[in-house]
């Protein structure tokens, strides 16, 4: 298998190896590094696309005991250079191979594994009498929960101190993330006590923490912060003065729009969602900048805000912000429009159809009919578009009779078998996805089959390569029928585990096993157990833990528990074997991780340790990491940092990471320097 880049406190590749670190911003998070191969990704070419990003930090970060190093030099982001974010590899002179599947995996992996519920009921396993017992859970959950008066006696405290005292950027950067992520108690004014806090750092010298000052302020999701995050974005004059500039730095602006996003995502008002969609048109509307960065954040952010539907159609740029309706004209138009950066409208579809939700039918058959002719045999679109166009066909397909359904599940197949290697790739995973969701109409019975079938085909008698997309295919399929309440096919869970157990290379051990995992296979679980005993490659190993994890087999806690402790020189296998020990339930290990974290010295393991802390800690872990983020001796201001994240994961307001709501559905493809940039400096890099 070709080298990788590992990025992301959760992410393994297969056979990765370990490359140069240098020390980035707010915790790695996810996916590959270097998502945009020079000279645009995706097979699509048309203009360079940033290079050689890596994981990030002061949060989770990257791979094996290492020093800092120097790191491959990314393209020009147009403003002050960000600071370096936590230890980070650079890929190979060639770049990473981003057709393996372990890429999708890492950008889209929160939903399935739901770690943050897992933990906070202990684990219950299904089928147990405490699975039955709804009070045991709550109890359960309440037991493990940190309590909403200790996050705010003890953790918010020391958090705000850090703030006050602290210069080193490793530990304001991790603070303010995690500042954000906790979320605050407004006051009986109904004003935020967190969000004045994070702003003064806005103007601060360092370009790393202005821009972490901004997504902390979408993070932190008060409305309050809107009116701040439009003038960054937009380089008003009073944005400027919040940055104490003659303009705002293109980083710190594309931040402030995906800031945007975010507070639009979770906001109650719809208000002040049409104040949000308003200013990213106006974005959008402008014209062309060197580096699509800034635009490319404002078209994902409108995915994430949605406007309420309204009789009214909307459908220029100035009545884009009335309606949902007028959001879909919209942006249909700017896909449609072949003169606006390919960068930017490969990311329209995936913001198109998570606005289709609550949508009318005609309103879907209009986007899934631009989706399906951008993919058509005479579609002169770039390869990047049509990836993305395939992914998003996946989001909004299902399984019946009407004819633009048919027309999609048709497109999709045509596409995996004449597309370029990507698009077949994601369309496995589309039809997985479609496949799953039955539709209002007649006829999902005979849809489910068309889809599974193809599936199970390319399964096990695919060409090796599409192998391992199509046993994600199959997990993804078979687990949304679960989540929907159906019956998911006993014949296609027991072909996943026959060719997990007939698996050899470690790309398709780890594949096959995070598709069984997906689905939720108890009866996997000896074959599991073989595959992780006898497997010595890292990132194979860890993929079938979590995977053991997935499918709740607690009774394989103990072996689990011996590698994590025999892994403090492998932070990549222990950081997945810390996820699951976290979906397990287990808490056993909280200690010994302190401990761990304490006596490490490479940024790497620190990193590992510290998202391990966060994805198995409950209330017990609050306390030393607390004291860490304190110690000033014995203690890198790394390694402090890194405390300050792991708090933050442990205190989440939210179930899925922050920006899971990003990464899901997107295509890696399309990728500039801020969203997975140099040195872990994109906003998808933070933990």
């Amino acid at each position: 298998m070709k080298k990788l880049l590992l990025l992301g406190a959760l992410l393994v590749c297969g056979s990765l190896a370990l490359q140069d670190t240098t020390i980035g911003h707010g915790g790695t998070y996810r996916g590959p590094g270097d998502t945009v191969p020079p000279g645009g990704g995706g097979g699509g070419g048309g203009g360079p696309g940033p290079s050689t990003p890596g994981p990030s930090s002061p949060g989770p970060s990257t791979p094996g005991p290492s020093s800092p190093g120097p790191s491959t030099p990314g393209p020009s982001t147009g403003g002050p250079a960000a600071g370096p974010r936590g230890p980070v590899t650079g890929p190979a002179a060639s770049g990473p191979d981003l057709t393996l599947w372990e890429f999708w995996w890492g950008f889209n992996k929160d939903k399935y594994l739901n770690l943050k519920e897992a933990i906070h009921t202990g684990g219950v396993a299904s089928g147990s009498d405490e699975f039955f017992n709804p009070g045991a859970k709550d109890k359960a959950k309440n037991a493990l929960k940190p309590s909403e008066e200790t996050i705010r006696s003890k953790v918010v405290p020391a958090l705000k101190e850090a703030l006050e005292k602290e210069r080193a950027n490793d530990i304001i950067d991790g603070t303010l993330i995690a500042l954000a992520k906790i979320g605050d108690v407004k006051s009986e004014d109904g004003s935020s006590e967190f969000e004045p806090i994070i702003a003064k750092f806005l103007g601060d010298s360092s370009q790393q923490i202005a821009e972490t000052a901004a997504v902390s302020l979408g993070i932190l999701a008060n409305d309050a912060s809107i009116a701040k995050l439009k003038d960054l974005m937009l380089d008003t004059p009073e944005g400027r003065k919040l940055v104490g500039s003659n303009q705002v730095a293109m980083r710190t602006r594309a931040f402030a729009a995906y800031g945007l996003g975010l507070i639009g995502a979770r906001t109650t008002k719809n208000e002040a969602r049409q104040d949000i969609m308003k200013a990213l048109v106006d974005l959008l509307e402008k014209p062309d900048m060197s580096q699509p960065d800034v635009k490319v954040a404002a078209m994902l952010a409108i995915g994430l805000v949605p406007i309420d539907n309204d009789a009214g159609d909307g459908g220029n740029s100035a009545e884009a912000n009335q309606s949902r309706q007028g959001q879909l004209k919209y942006l249909k138009r700017y896909f449609q429009d072949s003169n606006k950066d390919y960068r930017v409208r490969a990311h329209a579809p995936t913001s198109m159809c998570k606005l289709l939700k609550d949508a009318s039918p005609e309103e879907k058959q209009s986007v899934s009919k631009l989706l399906v002719e951008a993919i058509g045999k005479n579609s002169k679109e770039r390869d990047v578009v049509q990836q993305s166009c395939v992914l998003s066909l996946g989001i909004i397909g299902d399984t019946d009779k009407d004819k633009m359904d048919v027309e999609i599940r048709e497109a999709l197949k045509r596409i995996s078998d004449d597309g370029d290697l990507q698009s077949k790739n994601f369309a496995m995973v589309a039809l997985g996805q479609v496949g799953g969701r039955p539709g209002q109409g007649e006829g999902n019975e005979d849809g489910q089959k068309e889809c599974r079938n193809f599936l199970l085909t390319s399964l096990t008698k695919g060409k090796n390569h599409i192998k391992p997309w199509a046993g994600i295919g199959v997990g993804v399929m078979e687990r949304a029928l679960l989540d929907a309440g159906l019956t998911p096919s006993a014949t296609a869970k027991e072909t996943l585990r026959e060719t997990l157990k007939d698996a050899g290379s470690p790309e398709h051990v780890g594949a096959y096993a995070i598709a069984v995992g997906i689905s939720k296979d108890p009866e996997a679980k000896t074959i599991l157990a073989e595959k992780f005993e006898k497997t010595s490659e890292d990132g194979a190993r860890g993929h079938v833990a979590v995977a053991i994890g997935m499918i709740e087999a607690r009774d394989l806690i103990p072996t689990i528990q011996k590698v994590v402790k025999e892994s403090k020189y492998k932070p990549d296998l222990l950081k997945q074997t810390a996820v699951a020990l976290g979906l397990l339930g287990d808490k056993e290990l909280v200690p010994e991780l302190v401990t761990m974290l304490e006596q490490a010295k490479s940024l790497a393991s620190q990193a590992a340790i510290a998202s391990g802390l966060g994805f198995i800690g409950d209330s017990r872990s609050i306390d030393p990491l607390v004291a860490m983020l304190k110690r000033k001796e014995g203690l890198t201001d790394t390694a402090r940092g890194f405390s300050a994240v792991a708090l933050g994961i442990v205190a989440d307001k939210e179930l899925l990471p922050w920006n899971a709501k990003l990464s899901a559905d997107m295509n890696y493809r399309a990728s500039v320097s801020t969203l997975q940039g140099e040195g872990g400096t994109g906003i998808l890099d933070i933990l």
